[in-house]
This record gives structure tokens, sequence and C-alpha cells, in this order.
């Protein structure tokens, strides 16, 4: 490819909506250009770059069994209600309804496709186990899309799905797609963890997250330093505390706590410290009053709460709820709350007694609050967000927060989607038995940013050679020396003709903008053609992961290319 040709305008400039670094590179590199918040159209050496990512994904997948297919974008609403997933994804679906009036929607992930697809067309348990992936578009309506391909409305992505006729044989192809991630992410020249994670929308039990490590990442995830432990902030549990004796308890006595409807106003009042409080927040789960109980200097985790009741929607109470309920906003105790209020508490309830809580009228709080006596608990669970320091739930060491960006998740669904949806096989006693299935994502545009993330400098990008767009540039760095442009002519004909990947640079620019912008796209190989260099027959090179450059014959440069390619990274 000559320059001169390619359709790519470099920017010297960080544009001023960009905030990542691989947003700012891509764009000034060329390898997209936005359309709107989230969208963009993806230019001539991103176009590479992804079909490289895919080229790999492809081997891998293939190499495990796993057939490709293409399902559709627009999506009928009549199996996403069986599963509850309509409800469920809310507005971050997006949602149309055609001339006829039909609800449809555009495909976030194609769970309610693939089932009974495959239902449809494999009906014994001689036609399993079965793996079926596709790479397409996917859709969804971030509140907030941002970092250009880390966030967006749309993204490319590879998701399979496999289905089997027992847990063993989920278990095993789960185990087959957990090895085939670990492959392709190395082979993309990611550094990655893998963690133990939160499903949700998607459902489903064991799971987990392949993080790219990235100070930009939105996705937190914590890490025991002795290893112990790995896990997305989102599904991470500290280790509970120690339930404490129950004996010499205090009387639960009210107090007046005038204008303190906040942990720290009544901290303040009453010389208490947050860990003494016992917060009671309330939620709605579909129409039923839900309390959460947690220690007062903590965090509910609503996402865990949420996966709680999935796939009934959960909200926080708005002021409107409390009135209608008959409860008082900032002054919730459970001491006294209603049959139908599911009291469910976090662990850390369990590690105090004694406790201040709301009285459940207007300025007051009581003291001396105790479960089983005072209060009941219908359940505990793990309901907390983690923070800096917790300890490790395997140790007891501190957990370390870390930032990383999610470029895979693999879950073993079970029959989340089979049973709603009436996927069915005849096993071998006849009987009719539900499909066992698994799913598997890689966002495949999120590991083009992810890759910017970790392999870039002051310069521009430094792509592992698997996934550059081209391997080499040769640069004319004189056009006014018919030599050099011959030499280089001759080189890049040479270097295209033994099967490299490589671009001239050709253009009428100077010498420093053709430098500069080789160092930007990120080429793993320069070549330099230069008047000096061609009267003292030899040519320049530079390998752009480290910097380092040498010198070749001209007679010698197109082997010296290909041999310094081979060592890059």
């Amino acid at each position: 490819m000559r320059l001169s040709e390619l359709f790519a305008r470099t920017l010297r400039e960080d544009p001023a909506e960009a905030e990542a670094a691989s947003h700012k590179l891509l764009l000034r590199a060329a390898f997209m250009r936005p359309l709107m918040a989230g969208v963009s159209t993806t230019l001539p050496l991103g176009v590479r770059t992804m079909r490289k990512i895919e080229q790999i994904i492809r081997e891998e997948m293939d190499a495990t069994g796993a057939q490709e297919i293409r399902m559709p974008i627009v999506l009928p609403s009549e199996p996403w209600k069986l599963t509850g997933r309509w409800q469920a994804y809310g507005e971050t679906m997006f949602k149309l309804v055609d001339r006829h009036g039909r609800e449809l929607g555009l495909g976030p992930t194609q769970e309610e496709v693939v089932t009974p697809l495959v239902a449809s067309e494999f009906t014994s348990y001689r036609d399993l186990p079965v793996n079926l992936y596709q790479i397409g578009w996917k859709y969804r309506d971030e509140f907030r899309p941002r970092f250009g391909l880390l966030r967006g409305r749309e993204f490319l992505m590879k998701d399979a799905y496999s289905f089997d006729r027992d847990e063993e044989g989920m278990r095993v192809s789960y185990d087959a797609m957990m090895e085939a991630y670990k492959r392709i992410f190395d082979r993309c020249g990611l550094g990655y963890v893998i963690v133990e994670a939160d499903p949700g929308t998607i459902g489903g039990g064991v799971n987990h997250e392949f993080m790219a490590i990235a100070d930009v990442g939105e996705d937190l995830h914590v890490s025991c330093p002795n290893g112990d432990y790995l896990a997305d902030a989102e599904a991470a549990m500290p280790r509970p505390p120690e339930p404490v004796e129950a004996d010499a308890l205090q009387p639960l006595t009210e107090v007046h706590t005038p204008s303190a409807a906040s942990i720290e106003a009544v901290s303040a009042l009453l010389g208490r410290s947050g860990s003494d409080m016992l917060k009671c927040m309330l939620f709605d789960a579909g129409g039923k009053t839900v309390a959460v109980l947690i220690a007062g200097d903590r965090e509910v985790n609503e996402t865990k709460l949420a996966r709680r009741f999935f796939p009934t929607p959960v909200r926080r109470f708005e002021d409107a709820d409390f009135a209608a309920r008959g409860l008082v906003k900032g002054f919730v105790g459970p001491q006294g709350l209603a049959d139908d209020v599911a009291i469910l508490a976090d662990h850390s309830a369990a590690g105090g007694k004694d406790w201040v809580t709301g009285a459940n009228r207007v300025d007051h709080h009581v003291t001396g609050a105790n479960a089983g006596r005072d209060f009941r608990i219908d359940e505990y669970a793990d309901l907390v967000e983690i923070r800096e320091g917790d300890p490790c739930p395997v140790c007891g060491e501190p957990l370390r927060i870390e930032r990383s960006i999610v470029v895979g998740h693999i879950y073993q669904l079970g029959t989340k989607y089979s049973e709603p949806l009436q996927a069915t096989f005849v096993d071998e006693d006849g009987d009719a038995k539900p499909f066992l299935m698994g799913c598997y994502g890689i966002g495949i545009s999120r590991i083009v940013a992810a890759v910017v993330e970790q392999h870039h400098d002051d310069d521009g990008i430094v792509w592992p050679k698997a996934v550059a767009p081209y391997h080499v540039a040769v640069i004319v760095a004189n056009r006014d020396d018919e030599r050099a442009v011959v030499e280089a002519e001759r080189i890049y004909g040479e270097l295209a003709g033994r099967g490299v990947e490589v671009v001239l640079d050709d253009r009428e620019e100077s010498a420093g903008v053709k430098f500069a912008d080789a160092d930007l796209v990120g080429y793993p190989v320069q070549v330099v053609v230069g008047k000096r260099g061609i009267e003292a027959g030899a040519v320049d090179l530079k390998l752009r992961a480290t910097g380092a450059r040498s010198e070749a014959r001209s007679a010698e440069t197109v082997q010296a290319a290909v041999d310094l390619l081979a060592v890059a990274p």
C-alpha cells in the first residue's frame, strides 16, 4: 500500500473529546473517526487490525471444534420476554417498533436467538456437544459512552454458545473455551488476569472475566498479594467478620436525634463511629419491599443485590416510595418492619451488636438494637461493596483494588435459557431434557483499544506485530532524490514479493512528518531510504518496539528488514 493512496489523514494534536490514551492515538493515527457519542467509523488501518484479531479468534475457535454462523442484529422481543431479559436490560437495550407494531430489539447478545436455533436442529443427545460462534456488531445504549472503543454503543464482538447434555459436558466445553481464550489474548500481546466475575444480565453460575491491566480501565478487580484470590470488584467478597457473642446485650433505647438523617450526622450527634451504625437501606424488587442491613461505614453493592433477585428488576427507594409505604426516610430501622418486608443482611451485620439504627419515626434513632431479640433477619448474603484493604476471603491478607479492561467473559449458563425457551433434546432414555449451555464473549473492538493502552509511548502506538495493520514501513526521506525514490520502490516491491505486509511512504511530506507518522501509527519495522544513505550504499532500519536503530547495505536491506521483523515482539 502506498501511503499517498491510503485513506488516512493523521492528526498532529490530541482531539478535544478524547481522554484515554487509546482514544487519542487511534484518532490521531487515523484508525477511526467519531460519528456520534459511542459510535465510530473504522478506517482502513483500523479494519486491518480488527481483521487480524478476528483471524486469531477464528483460528483458535475453529481449533476447538466450534463452528461459525451469522445471526441477525434485529431481534424479536418474545423470546427475551420469556427469559426475563427484555425487562432486565431495560433502557440499556435499543428497542424499536416496526410498522406492524411488533416490538424488536438490537442485539446486545444472542442467547435468545441461538437457543431456539439449536433446539430446532439438534434434537438428540447423539447430536451433542455443539459450539456455535459468530463475529458481529452488538448494540447497547450506554448511558455515558466514553473512551472511544472502550465503552461504546456499537461494538464488534465474538460470541460463542455451547450446548451439552449434562453438567460434566458443560464444564468440559467451558474449560476448552478457557484455554482458547488464553491463547487468543496471548497472541494479541495482551497482559491480562482471569478473575471470578459477576454474571450481570447474562446470568448463570460459574463465570470468569479476562481483564487487561490498564490505568484507564473502568472495570475494577481485586487481588490478594499472596495470589490466593482474584475477582471482579462487583463479585469480590471480603472475608466475613467473626460473629460476636450475643451476651450482655444493651437494652433497646430510643434517643432523640433532631435533623440527623444520615450516618455522619448521627455519628457526630451520639459520638459513635460509623461502624456502630446499622444502615437499613430500602429497595423495591418487582413491587416487593426489601430492606438491606449493612454496617454504617459500608455501602451496598447494588449489582450483587440485583443478582440476588434476577430477573426481577431492583431499584433503590425514591422519596415517594417511603411515603406510600408508611416509612420515614432517614430514620428507618429493621425493628417493627412488616412481615411482608424481606430483610436481608450483609455478613458485616453479623460482626456487631448493640447497633444504632433508625427508630421508624422522625428525628429518632435507637441504640442497643440486636438481631434476634429486636429484629429478624430473613437471609444473610454478600451485599457489600469491596474496598481497598478488605481481608482476603482465603488468607485474610489485605486486598488490593486495580483498574482493568474487560476483554472477554465466559459463563456456565446451565439451563437458564433452555428451560424458559423450552429448548430440549431427547436423551437415551427417551426423556426430553433441557440443554446445558455455556456462552463466551470477546470484545474485538475493545481489544484494539486495550492493546493500545498497554502498548504505546510518547510518540504513538507500539503494535505487537500479530495485530499491527502493516509490518514494515518503507520511508522515502528525500522525494527530490531520484536514486532514493528508485531504491525505496525496489525495497518495497521485493518485500511485498516476499509476502511482507508493507507500506511505502511516498507522500509529498517532509522527512520529519513521515518519521513522526511512522511512530504514531506504530509499524513494527521502519526502513528509511535517504540521500546520505544512498550515497553511502546503505539504508537505516528501526525497530519500533525498542527504538533500536541499525544499518544495512543496500543489497541486504530486504533480508535485514525480514530478520528485524522476525525479532519484533
